[in-house]
């Protein structure tokens, strides 16, 4: 009952305890999940998920789960409403909290999804923002502890831009639950001075450590756990190719950096990776820039194939536990 009602927006709304809650919840979920056990605690419950921006995880996972939970869903993607266009934010959480008990949001301001909580008088889940992606640390951490068997202490090292969504919330939940986070970056994509030092402060309670590199070998040297991400995010201009390539082509996960790390490091992506020539982006991007980046020529950018079919990779596991995670957050707090 305690989270009853509570909006997920950011994990720097709840503590350390919560954060290990919602863990050891999705943990069992998951195991009841696969033996067969039911758990339709939210029996006729509806929710919506409101999509500005297209995906096939978080959309998958919170339908799983819901009808997992009893649950109904509505889905609207990004022509479905006139949410923001002819209908403010505010007039439409205040419609939705009338007819739904949940809201997930994706999108792209995080004060949009802060007003839907604000106004629509029911929980709100933060499907991912220009600010933080929380339902995504959540499934990162519980892989991390099935690959690891603890959280404490482990040394995370994120690689690429660490400004974005998901290097924020990886910071936020390492200082949290006492991971070393590193981001590995070019100076100028190192995260916001702002968010940093709120971290290093919830970082002097749990014993986590936030450290920033741009030496690779610094930066990987006994890592864990190897992250990292598309260099150009969802909504950014197809001009920023140039540019993020630029900067961050030495920073390309491949098998000398897994090799710097050691034996015990496992890779992870939240998906989806540029790792070869079968998408249209990374087949235009490999034509476009192999000749000036030849490891990108093969339309590998931020991680290769090598590294992403290898038996450290735990990419599926985690895209799967996005699924085990979600649940838990609606569970508790619907």
């Amino acid at each position: 009952m305690k989270y009853q009602g509570k909006s997920l927006l950011t994990w720097l709304d709840y503590s350390s305890e919560d954060f290990a809650y919602f863990l050891q919840l999705s943990d069992r979920l998951k195991k009841e999940k696969q033996q067969g056990i039911a758990h339709r605690k939210h029996e006729g419950k509806q929710i919506v998920l409101l999509f500005q921006k297209d995906s096939t995880r978080t959309r998958c996972a919170f339908e799983v789960a819901a009808k997992d939970l009893g649950m109904n869903v509505t889905y609207i993607g990004s022509s479905g409403s006139q949410m923001g266009v002819k209908e403010s934010i505010k007039d439409t959480a205040r419609v939705l909290g009338r007819m739904y008990q949940g809201i997930e949001f994706r999108g792209y301001r995080h004060q949009d999804v802060e007003l839907l909580s604000e106004y629509s008088g029911v929980p709100v889940w933060n499907g991912l923002t220009d600010q933080f992606h929380p339902t995504q640390v959540l499934a990162d951490f519980l892989t991390i502890y099935e690959a690891h068997g603890r959280l404490q202490g482990i040394t995370l090292t994120y690689v690429g831009d660490a400004r974005n969504n998901v290097a924020n919330s990886l910071m936020v939940g390492a200082a949290k639950m006492g991971l070393h986070f590193r981001a590995l970056a070019p100076k100028q994509l190192w995260p916001d001075a702002e968010l940093t030092a709120k971290c290093r402060e919830v970082a002097k309670s749990s014993g986590a450590t936030i450290e920033f590199f741009e030496d690779i070998d610094q930066g990987i040297k006994g890592a864990d756990v190897i992250y990292t991400d598309v260099w150009v995010s969802m909504g950014e201009p197809k001009e920023t190719w140039a540019k993020r390539i630029e900067l961050l082509h030495n920073y390309q996960v491949n098998a000398s950096m897994m090799k710097k790390a050691g034996p015990q490091a496992i890779f992870l992506h939240c998906l989806p990776a540029f790792h070869g020539l079968d998408t249209e982006v990374g087949a235009q991007i490999g034509a476009q820039f192999g000749s000036s980046y030849p490891n990108v020529k093969s339309g590998e950018m931020e991680v290769t194939n090598e590294v992403f079919e290898s038996a450290a990779s735990r990419v599926f596991d985690q895209a799967e536990n996005r699924m085990h995670t979600i649940k838990a957050i609606m569970m508790a707090t619907l």
